[in-house]
């Protein structure tokens, strides 16, 4: 029977894996060496640190990750002492790709701003990047794509230099966390690179805290005039509290936490974990039915506006701001376990394609913007 330690914040954790053995959930920063002596399967998120220390000496045979990145886990490790090892990419690609746009939509909710016609250079162009590109420019923007690893694999003429992003109206990032070699991407973001930033740009990071270096950020913000969303933060979940001050729109690292990412998630390590145990696959997850899931489109209006009214009906992304803002009145280390509190009880989110809207015939033109989006669309 396999002892099983799984990070306490993944969906259907115990439904899901309870079949192989017996499950233990545990706080994902508290799973340490001894809690593993006894366990063959260790399923976890981004905030465990894999590495030799909490490895060595334990029977762990099969590592799973919920989670798209794997900068948290020494891959070498575990293939120098042939522990299976499985991760989630793409499964909160269209969670993260929704957070984007509506905290977008929410900066430019003005009459007189309209995204059709705006530059956004978008960094990294993985399972996120990709959907970013594909919605931007159903919304008529004109889009920039720096990714140098992609680059030199297909050498596309679609890709730019970094230095052609830097004067885009909105730059996005969605690279992994590479700490060394060719492709570094700790603080590929520091003082120099924000600084050529164009003046009153906005600047979006959901990729990893370190990808930018936070006190440049913070010092250069007031001086180019960026508008700034953060959901990654440097030295989480203790992070900078002068930035979360400056920043438009901050989340406590939850951009690509709706259900069904959550869950898809679950189910890509599930499935993984049957093939390394030679186990058919039983387990479909049953998500709950949505609650209203009809969405009116405001009558009046610019499309940005119409827009914003639509996505905030789902996803209020101001909520999320303001819990995390109540960290600048907490003191030192209850600060952080307020941020990890924010992640363990997000609440329930959902995903545009769960919900329909009804278009008449003055609005048909929304309809090549709305289905890339996922949205139903009744006539």
């Amino acid at each position: 029977m396999n002892n099983i330690i799984i990070d306490e914040n993944i969906a259907f954790a115990e439904e899901a894996f309870s079949k192989f053995g017996n499950v233990k959930l545990m706080h994902g920063r508290e799973i340490d060496n001894d809690a593993l002596k006894s366990a063959s399967v260790l399923i976890i998120r981004s905030i465990t640190k894999v590495n030799e220390t909490l490895l060595k000496d334990t029977s762990i045979k099969f590592l799973g990750t919920a989670t798209i990145g794997t900068d948290h886990i020494d891959l070498e490790y575990l293939k120098s002492h042939e522990i299976a090892f499985a991760d989630a990419k793409g499964c909160n690609a269209d969670a993260v790709a929704e957070y984007i746009f509506t905290a977008l939509l929410k900066l430019t909710n003005r009459e007189n701003y309209s995204l059709m016609g705006k530059t956004i250079g978008v960094v990294g162009a993985g399972n996120i990047g990709s959907l970013i590109v594909k919605l931007a420019k159903a919304l008529g923007m004109n889009v920039l794509i720096n990714d140098p690893p992609l680059e030199r694999k297909f050498g596309r003429k679609i890709f730019v230099p970094l230095e052609e992003i830097y004067n885009s109206d909105i730059i996005t990032l969605h690279v992994p966390l590479n700490k060394d070699g060719l492709d570094k991407t700790v603080h590929l973001f520091d003082y120099e690179n924000i600084g050529k930033i164009k003046n009153e740009a906005i600047f979006i990071n959901a990729s990893r805290g370190q990808v930018v270096n936070n006190k440049a950020l913070l010092d250069i913000i007031p001086k180019k005039n960026l508008s700034v969303v953060l959901d990654v933060w440097e030295n989480e979940p203790g992070i900078n509290i002068e930035l979360l001050k400056r920043v438009n729109i901050g989340t406590p690292h939850i951009a690509g936490y709706s259900l069904e990412g959550k869950v898809n998630g679950t189910l890509m390590i599930y499935n993984a974990l049957c093939k390394f145990l030679g186990e058919t696959p039983s387990w479909k997850p049953v998500l709950p039915a949505v609650e209203s899931p009809e969405i009116n489109i405001k009558q009046s209006g610019s499309l940005e506006l119409k827009l914003n009214e639509m996505f905030k009906s789902i996803y209020n992304i101001q909520k999320d701001d303001e819990k995390i803002r109540e960290m600048i009145n907490i003191p030192g280390d209850e600060a952080g376990r307020y941020f990890d509190s924010l992640r363990k009880n997000y609440p329930l989110r959902r995903e545009f394609s769960n919900y329909k809207i009804k278009l008449n015939n003055n609005k048909k033109s929304l309809e090549t913007i709305l289905r890339p989006f996922r949205f139903t669309i009744e006539k």
